[in-house]
């Protein structure tokens, strides 16, 4: 199949919709959420009743960070465990959902501001598959990912997103994964479990997140690190940030905002997560 009549059959398996689908930031916190029966999994199932199946799901998550961007393009994206340490459970977790090479195709065609790689290498990594797994287990749903280039600012990536705008009207369910708030070096490990617990200044900066986000101040937030001390410690590294920026580039004004998984974990980490639409 050449490019053209691949965009051509695109068009004709997803035509717009009338209503769009909802745009997710999730909180997706430890790897072990993508195998546990917890407050944070049980509502990423639940969640999905709400919203029509979509076609594919397409994913911006915190741990697919490259120079450039690049989208999955193959048949049947290798589920990857990228991290150490955990449970042998863990590792044996396969998600066989497959890909769609004309869905990435499209994808790229819509992205103006950069030129983007096809990738046949990477997959579905755990900022992925420990979310997709509980809202569709029966991995019958197209899921790609898309990258987030490292060399780039905030406000790149809310530009970037903008331009895919057009697939939340064909049924594209799109997901930033990452966390609003994340410092892996001070967390308290014996709080990642049980009540909430959070630093002073995490749960000041989850708040004022929020707050700026149902506000619609999203200068504010793509110009973070104007915002302090408190964002610093919150945002010591943008890769966890950034899917957050994407799905506020994604969303619509005056649309419905429904903030979830607002807990904060292990002082230093917030689950705290947000649907458009």
């Amino acid at each position: 199949m050449n490019t053209f009549s691949a965009f051509k059959s695109f068009t004709d398996k997803l035509p717009e919709q009338e209503k769009l689908m909802p745009a997710l930031f999730v909180g997706h916190g430890s790897p072990m959420n993508g195998i546990e029966d917890n407050e944070f999994s049980r509502y990423w199932s639940s969640m999905v009743k709400d919203f029509p199946t979509p076609k594919a799901v397409l994913v911006i998550s915190a741990h697919w960070y490259t120079r450039g961007t690049q989208i999955t393009a193959m048949d049947f994206p290798q589920t990857i465990h990228d991290f150490g340490g955990f449970p042998e459970e863990l590792y044996k977790v396969k998600y066989p959902a497959p890909g769609d090479l004309i869905l990435a195709r499209e994808t790229a065609s819509l992205i103006k501001s950069a030129t983007v790689g096809l990738d046949h290498e990477w997959g579905l990594d755990h900022g992925t598959w420990t979310i997709v797994r509980h809202m569709y287990p029966l991995a019958n749903i197209p899921v790609l990912q898309l990258s987030i280039d490292y060399s780039k600012n905030a406000s790149y990536h809310y530009e970037l997103a903008k331009e895919i705008f057009s697939l939340r009207k064909k049924g594209v369910l799109i997901i930033g994964s990452g966390n609003m708030v994340h410092n892996l070096r001070m967390v308290r490990f014996d709080k990642l479990y049980g009540p909430a617990f959070g630093f002073d200044w995490a749960i000041h900066m989850n708040t004022t997140f929020k707050d700026l986000i149902t506000s619609g101040s999203h200068d504010k937030l793509i110009q973070y690190e104007k915002m302090g001390t408190e964002a610093m410690l919150s945002i010591p590294t943008p890769e966890h940030y950034l899917p957050l920026i994407y799905i506020l580039g994604l969303s619509k004004k005056d649309e419905p905002i429904h903030f979830f998984n607002d807990k904060a974990i292990g002082g230093s980490l917030t689950m705290t997560s947000v649907r458009f639409g």
